[in-house]
């Protein structure tokens, strides 16, 4: 059956007998994984995780029904999570949905299913599914989700604080999620300990950067210059500045102009385009060329590049996570250039 974010998120931190699966797919990745995460979480750190892989169900469509209704190995909580499923894996959910028993409760992740495919017509006719399409939120909807993530942490936001958290992550619910995480250790909130977060308590933790200060970055990968990149880096570099927000800002960027492209994909012209959206007169022509330079593919691959670059980054990956996020920056200008 089809879930809505509200219903699948309570399902998930309460789960039972009567859902056997809980499928999420749909282009926001990010938002299905960090969706899929709170499973684990009420299952408790002590529970075992199972994962498969996808692929494994097309051969195997006995797997996911054996594994959910197998014990742990130690005698306690136990669930399974599947990574990459598609329609190769329809007969595998069929087989768990239809089975006399099954003890251990099934998320799984998948991309943009189609409505006519096998596995999404039988997750949304099954009673014992739910399924909840993940949409990279737009500016309106993040804001709304990222006061919803800071209730959960005793987190009232004010002062336009939700709207400033939802730039910041450039529309990606992970890295949305972790930086309520941190702002709520920071003030020691918790659903007992209710705290009011403002727009200060953020720049406190460091969660921001001006855009001034990230420009010239940005604008060198938008307007395909690699050779302008290293430079750019060494400046904010020196400045002790990290690469994480100008990630988060070229996010922004993208997503500026992927919104803008859709327009002109759907007949308007780049001129028309900018006084629509009303680009500052100054950026005008600079911003009719990067539409010129970009179309909507290449902007859809470039904001997922960029977003797991920063996720390596706040993955704790250090000095590789930042050779990753500068080679990224890197390609992407490459890649710009060529058009």
């Amino acid at each position: 059956m089809k879930a809505s974010e509200a219903q699948i998120r309570a399902r998930l931190d309460k789960p039972g007998p009567d859902i056997r699966l809980f499928l999420l797919y749909g282009p926001d990745e990010a938002g299905a994984n960090d969706l899929a995460a709170r499973l684990g979480r009420a299952m408790g750190s002590e529970a075992e995780r199972v994962d498969i892989e996808g692929s494994a169900l097309k051969d195997d469509a006995g797997l996911l029904a054996g594994e959910a209704a197998s014990l742990s190995l130690f005698g306690g909580a136990r669930y399974i999570r599947v990574s990459g499923i598609d329609d190769g894996g329809t007969d595998a959910v069929r087989t768990l949905i239809e089975a006399e028993t099954a003890g251990n409760p099934v998320v799984a992740v998948g991309g943009a299913l189609k409505g006519t495919g096998r596995l999404l017509k039988l997750a949304l006719a099954a009673p014992n599914v739910m399924a909840h399409a993940c949409y990279i939120p737009d500016a309106r909807t993040a804001g709304q989700l990222a006061t919803g993530i800071a209730r959960e942490h005793g987190l009232r936001l004010v002062g336009g604080t939700a709207d400033r958290l939802a730039a910041l992550s450039g529309g990606d619910r992970a890295v949305l999620a972790r930086e309520i995480e941190k702002l709520s250790l920071y003030l020691d909130a918790a659903p007992d300990r209710p705290r009011e977060a403002g727009i200060e308590a953020l720049d406190a933790i460091g969660a921001d950067l001006g855009e001034a200060e990230m420009s010239g970055a940005i604008e060198a990968v938008v307007g395909g210059r690699p050779a302008e990149i290293g430079v750019e880096l060494a400046r904010l570099e020196a400045a002790g500045v990290s690469t994480i927000p100008l990630l988060r800002g070229l996010v922004r960027r993208l997503m500026a102009l992927a919104e803008m492209r859709a327009d002109i994909d759907h007949g308007l012209s780049p001129g028309e385009v900018v006084k629509k959206h009303r680009v500052f007169f100054k950026e005008e022509a600079a911003t009719i060329r990067a539409l010129q330079r970009w179309n909507s593919a290449m902007l859809a691959r470039a904001v997922e590049r960029a977003r797991e670059a920063e996720r390596a980054m706040t993955r704790g990956g250090g000095n590789a996570g930042q050779v990753l996020a500068d080679h990224e920056l890197a390609v992407l200008a490459r890649g710009a250039a060529r058009g």
